[in-house]
């Protein structure tokens, strides 16, 4: 019989890997590579909506729909990364999340590191290339 549970569910979908987590993640943002903070701005607050500025630090901004709580990250150039990220995974855990990316072999891009406005963070890159920078916010 054909287990339908929520367990069940879980596991199908986390594919055929044994490995167990131990991180969790509990966000992905965008970020948008633009030119112009200011410039930019006016067009995801206006247009789409996202009025909401969550924080902006010169080079990187977020903004969110207060309706819906989706959100954007607007970036011009990572201020201490060597490379920009095209998303951003905050994980529960940073600390585990970093073992298994060495543990798994991926290349550690920026290693891990508390940066000044707040967040411990690392950026790693995926098999396809793509930087993700994995970050856990101090509350």
């Amino acid at each position: 019989m054909f287990d339908t549970s929520a367990r069940a569910r879980e596991d199908r979908r986390a594919g055929p890997t044994t490995r167990s987590s131990a991180m969790r993640v509990t966000e992905i943002i965008a970020d948008l590579h633009v030119t112009d903070l200011e410039a930019a701005k006016g067009f995801y607050t206006d247009y789409l909506g996202l009025t909401a500025e969550e924080f902006n630090l010169g080079w990187v901004a977020r903004y969110t729909s207060p309706r819906s709580g989706i959100n954007i990250q607007l970036m011009t150039r990572d201020a201490t990364a060597p490379e920009d990220p095209v998303i951003s995974v905050r994980v529960d855990d940073i600390d585990a999340a970093y073992a298994q990316a060495q543990e798994r072999g991926y290349e550690i891009v920026h290693p891990l590191t508390t940066e000044e406005w707040g967040v411990t963070r690392f950026f790693v890159r995926a098999p396809d290339g793509n930087i993700l920078n994995v970050v856990q916010h101090r509350d």
